[in-house]
């Protein structure tokens, strides 16, 4: 890995293992999820929504049996691997970069009986530990992003995934046709000089010998989303200060409205991607 991309893997695990963001996402999310969800309706909850969005990756892909084995890329709380090891009895890796979060997983699957099943690794997705052609569904929600080697993350995903095997994530992206600098706040949030488009996938996914099945785009929930978490944040930020600084809630609650006016004015794009190991 390049010193470059080192440390931008560095910035991303020192913020989710800070225990500001700890508390702050295992409050607000419910601690089983921090990823986007869907909204048929904006006032939903946002565990409820959470799980709409495993349900509709799973649509995409077909229910996993027993026989498979699942990894699931950057899995946070392990809510995802969680759903799939108990819906459907299969085996999940549970790969992510924060030992924080990765402590908080491994509690909650020891509670809900499921840590037979699950497998918790602390790892990041541009150098995964295992050999090709492992898996039979490689997961990932919402992590991308926070990858200066997307390239390299796609290869990897590819390579350990078994020919015929599916691919199935969603990830927040700048629109192909996003103008230039727009997004310059949501980059110096997340500490990154850019983001990938659906295009960026198409290709990179072709390059590493996936065909696209489909791409189902869903902005409009990534922005109900958002403006959930301001509106879960603002209701409970009495409550939230006596966990989490001053200095982090503020600059949440920016970062979000952010987020939520970059999908408003359709600068940014969110969906389901599903490919297919040829």
């Amino acid at each position: 890995m390049s010193e470059s991309n080192f440390e931008a893997v560095e910035i991303a695990r020192e913020y989710y293992n800070s225990e500001d963001a700890d508390l702050f996402y295992s409050t607000i999310w419910g601690g089983e999820d921090i990823h986007i969800g869907i909204y048929p309706r904006e006032d939903d909850p946002i565990s409820e929504a959470s799980l709409r969005t495993q349900k509709k990756m799973i649509e995409h892909t077909g229910e996993p049996t027993p026989e498979q084995k699942v990894i699931d890329l950057g899995s946070g709380y392990g809510g995802s691997a969680r759903y799939m090891a108990d819906q459907y009895g299969c085996q999940v890796v549970a790969l992510n970069l924060s030992e924080v979060e990765n402590r908080r997983a491994r509690e909650l699957n020891r509670k809900q009986g499921l840590d037979n099943l699950i497998e918790v690794v602390d790892g990041n997705f541009e150098e995964l530990p295992y050999d090709e052609s492992v898996f039979d569904l490689v997961w990932s929600q919402d992590s991308f992003l926070h990858s200066p080697a997307r390239s390299q993350v796609i290869s990897e995903a590819a390579r350990i995934l078994k020919p015929g095997g599916h691919f199935v994530f969603t990830d927040p992206m700048q629109a192909d046709n996003c103008p230039e600098g727009v997004l310059q706040p949501i980059l110096d949030r997340i500490h990154l000089e850019s983001m990938a488009s659906p295009s960026f996938y198409r290709k990179t996914a072709k390059n590493a010998g996936l065909k696209e099945i489909d791409f189902e785009e869903l902005t409009i929930h990534m922005k109900r989303h958002y403006s959930a978490v301001l509106r879960e944040t603002n209701e409970n930020e009495e409550e939230l200060r006596t966990k989490v600084s001053e200095e982090y809630i503020n600059n949440m609650k920016k970062g979000l409205q952010h987020w939520i006016d970059g999908a408003g004015n359709g600068y940014l794009c969110w969906g389901i991607f599903h490919f297919i190991k040829e």
